[in-house]
């Protein structure tokens, strides 16, 4: 589970979901994990604590990595466990895990000990910040009445809700004939309907890039809303 940011939708799970996901865990003997995949990158707000850090009866694994934060080839992650299971995870990773990353491993330790983490995360969220922001303004300018964008400030994607008609699937189809990737959240459902949204990802391009490709998406989802007045929206923006 991602509490600091729900994947897909975004959302923080409150205070009090959390303690009533941390009670059944106790009640059930069951144990919690955590996937703190991007919760460095909030850009509104106070930081969210960690489930783990609210745990008072070791029933939270919280898993994490680099991948994000830095650069996905340098494959170091990390979880924090439970006494409990520290040996036995530690023999698991001795069994399956033949790569030696002690050099990668003490050269991360020095980068996040002289500060050089810390620097680089607040330059990225300044950056991500921008780039949300671009899509934010650009998503009301151009897309108005065709994709709804969430407002949540966190993480490096976000959802928009089609009002468009279009299911999750015929807008990615449609959006991919246009150069603009986007995923149908359908993909993320079981048993249930279709959300009728799309995922955004932002963070890997700029405002110019940004802008261009929400020009591409808005004339791709026109198709099911002809009237929708493009060009008013268009001439004021550019």
């Amino acid at each position: 589970m991602t509490p600091a940011h729900q994947f897909p939708l975004g959302m923080t799970m409150s205070l009090e979901r959390r303690m009533a996901l941390l009670d059944w865990a106790s009640r059930a003997g069951a144990f919690v994990i955590e996937d703190d995949y991007d919760s460095e990158y909030r850009f509104e707000g106070r930081p969210v604590p960690a489930l783990q850090g609210l745990d008072e009866n070791s029933n939270v694994i919280l898993v994490g990595s680099f991948s994000k934060l830095l650069f996905p080839s340098l494959r170091i992650g990390y979880l924090v466990l439970p006494a409990s299971l520290v040996d036995y995870f530690r023999a698991f990773r001795y069994r399956t895990d033949l790569r030696n990353l002690s050099l990668d491993q003490a050269v991360l330790c020095d980068f996040i000990a002289d500060g050089h983490l810390g620097r680089h995360l607040r330059r990225m969220r300044n950056l991500y910040s921008r780039r949300l922001e671009a899509l934010l303004d650009g998503g009301h300018r151009y897309l108005r009445g065709l994709l709804k964008i969430s407002d949540v400030r966190a993480g490096l994607y976000t959802v928009g809700f089609l009002e468009n008609g279009m299911d999750s699937w015929q807008a990615e189809r449609e959006a991919a004939t246009r150069g603009v990737e986007v995923i149908a959240l359908d993909r993320y459902t079981f048993k249930r309907p279709d959300p009728r949204g799309v995922l955004l990802g932002f963070a890997a391009f700029d405002e110019t890039a940004i802008r261009k490709g929400l020009l591409q998406l808005a004339a791709v989802l026109e198709r099911k809303n002809p009237a929708h007045p493009r060009g008013r929206q268009r001439s004021a923006g550019m």
